[in-house]
């Protein structure tokens, strides 16, 4: 299972990055208006040591990119202690999957449907889900549904273009949830052949503790059993947040890491 994770989270960025190897790692150089990340290569079963942080290191600076990694801790456990000793920030969230058999949908009282290409839709999902992270954690925060209409008309056009570009695509498939004030949480899968991931999945601030997140979560995980899925995945924040997950039937296979 953990293998079939680590080969999804390898391919997944190819909708939006060209792969280039760089000593023990992929890099994936960024075609679209937001940087990706290095990853160590599924299956070498490479020891990363620091030297190799540092290849990846050069190889960002010659072509003006930040330097990050992300990858599956359980699969590559060197990585982060290289990462440290080069002087990264390192850090871990758990790592869940789900499958078909152990889906528990979630329901909340509001209406969850999958989200249309339509700019509006799209301004508003997107300005949703930063606000949320902009105010990370599950406990009940300030901004509500003034705060996300202001930070959706102050979405630049060329971010707002290549997302619906993804939804056009079939690369991103978003889902939201609506009450009387509109759209109030939002999440995003990414499916690449059966499997998919699913992230960016947010509530504004002033309406958790409703079971919106999973609400529109078990939207996301329907559309894509619906449509050929049959493993679904996310990398949770931190344990809170993963017990939201938990409770629609993800259960805990390892960690991903990531360091910048």
């Amino acid at each position: 299972m953990i293998t079939r994770v680590d080969d999804y989270l390898h391919a997944v960025p190819l909708s939006g990055a060209e792969a280039e190897q760089v000593g023990p790692f992929t890099l994936f150089r960024s075609t679209t208006i937001w940087p990706y990340y290095a990853r160590p290569v599924p299956g070498s079963g490479a020891t990363i040591e620091p030297s190799d942080v540092e290849l990846v290191r050069k190889r960002c600076a010659e072509l003006e990119i930040p330097l990050s990694f992300e990858w599956v801790v359980e699969t590559c456990p060197s990585l982060g202690d290289a990462a440290a000793a080069a002087g990264l920030e390192v850090v871990q969230h758990p790592l869940l999957v789900l499958e078909r058999a152990d889906f528990r949908p979630a329901v909340a009282d509001a209406r969850c449907e999958v989200l249309s290409a339509d700019e509006d839709v799209v301004r508003q999902a997107r300005a949703v889900v930063n606000l949320a992270f902009g105010e990370s954690g599950t406990a009940v925060g300030n901004a509500g549904p003034a705060e996300r209409d202001a930070a959706a008309a102050q979405l630049a056009d060329e971010m707002v273009a290549t997302l619906r570009d993804r939804i056009g695509r079939g690369v991103s498939v978003g889902a939201g949830a609506f009450t009387e004030d509109g759209l109030v949480a939002a999440g995003t899968h990414q499916p690449v052949g059966a499997a998919t991931e699913i992230v960016g999945v947010g509530t504004l601030p002033a309406l958790r503790r409703r079971g919106l997140a999973a609400a529109v979560t078990s939207t996301l995980v329907q559309h894509a059993l619906d449509n050929g899925v049959d493993l679904v995945l996310l990398s949770a924040e931190d344990d809170a947040v993963a017990a939201v997950y938990e409770r629609v039937g993800f259960h805990r296979i390892g960690h991903t890491g990531a360091a910048e």
